[in-house]
């Protein structure tokens, strides 16, 4: 899972494995605007991360400095331990698409391929066999002009592993996809990850990337949340119901003999919030104690409520 680094988390001392993404301190300034706050974290290979936030929570500014394209004003962004300008091959190393829109409309699908291939060392078969993988064979041959934004997106990430490299970096790549698209995504995502690879995927919405991600990077205004695997993120979502009865004091004795912590009281006193508990368990006390319950409803926190408990706090100022 991705290792935040705080007081609680120091630095490792051993070297992280190849392919490991790791930002330390990283800090962005636009004049008074904190773009980026600090932000330290590792993400691994063999995995799929989701560096998620709101829009403006500094994610694409964080994407652009490990690319290089935006400098950092302290801390530092390093892949395989070194800065992106000193991978000596860097289309095989790293494989970005920050947007789906840097393509010239007047050229095939393939043809866009064929400008990019010679850089990446890849010949006209890598081509072809990429455009069968992102599902965009039939189209190769047609203007991309003509191509919806989800096939855009599709002939970015083809363009992306043109030198077959170890780490990925991907920008909402799930925009503009439908339905079917975004499963064949998830499946195809988890794929490059069994092969070892380094995925980073960003978005602004957990629901959108739950299924396909192994861990969570959660940032709001530039600054780290939350880090951990997606079972860990989980786990914070605490069981919650919430009770009614007709006996206000029955169910408050109930309540009491259990040891339940209760979060919210109906001015009557019959409806209750109940945490760390379940439907089940409710439900069975209550029946041995002869509590009669006009509602017994599951409260639980979504993963998607969780999100936004964590990063409703702070509103970002940078994309």
């Amino acid at each position: 899972m991705p290792t935040p680094h705080t007081a609680d988390h120091p630095l490792p001392t051993t070297p992280a494995p190849p392919g490991t993404v790791s930002l330390r301190g990283l800090t962005k300034r636009f004049g008074a605007v904190t773009a980026v706050d600090d932000l330290t974290v590792d993400v691994l290979p063999g995995r799929v991360t989701g560096f998620l936030g709101p829009n403006g929570a500094g994610k694409t500014t964080t994407l652009r400095m490990l690319l290089g394209l935006v400098s950092s004003t302290s801390g530092s962004a390093t892949i395989s331990g070194l800065r992106y300008s000193q991978i000596s091959d860097p289309l095989r190393e790293v494989g970005a698409a920050l947007e789906a829109t840097s393509f010239h409309p007047g050229r095939s699908g393939l043809d866009h391929l064929r400008t990019y291939a010679p850089y990446a060392g890849a010949d006209d078969a890598r081509c072809h066999e990429l455009l069968e993988q992102v599902g965009l064979q039939p189209a190769g041959r047609r203007r991309v002009g003509g191509y919806s934004l989800g096939m855009r997106q599709r002939l970015a990430l083809a363009t992306t592993l043109l030198g077959d490299p170890q780490v990925l970096l991907l920008d909402e790549p799930a925009n503009g996809l439908d339905p079917e698209g975004i499963r064949w995504l998830r499946g195809f995502l988890r794929h490059l990850a069994a092969q070892g690879k380094t995925v980073l995927v960003s978005s602004h919405m957990l629901s959108e990337v739950q299924q396909s991600v192994d861990d969570v990077v959660i940032i709001a205004r530039g600054r780290l949340v939350h880090s951990s695997s997606m079972a860990e993120l989980g786990a914070l979502a605490a069981p919650r119901v919430a009770v009614a009865s007709p006996d206000a004091d029955g169910l408050a004795r109930l309540v009491a003999d259990q040891g339940w912590h209760v979060s919210g009281v109906a001015p009557d006193g019959r409806t209750l919030e109940v945490d760390h508990v379940s439907t089940a368990q409710v439900g069975a006390a209550a029946f041995a104690s002869g509590v009669e319950l006009h509602t017994l409803a599951d409260r639980t926190d979504s993963l998607e409520d969780l999100f936004l408990r964590l990063t409703q706090t702070t509103t970002g100022a940078a994309a």
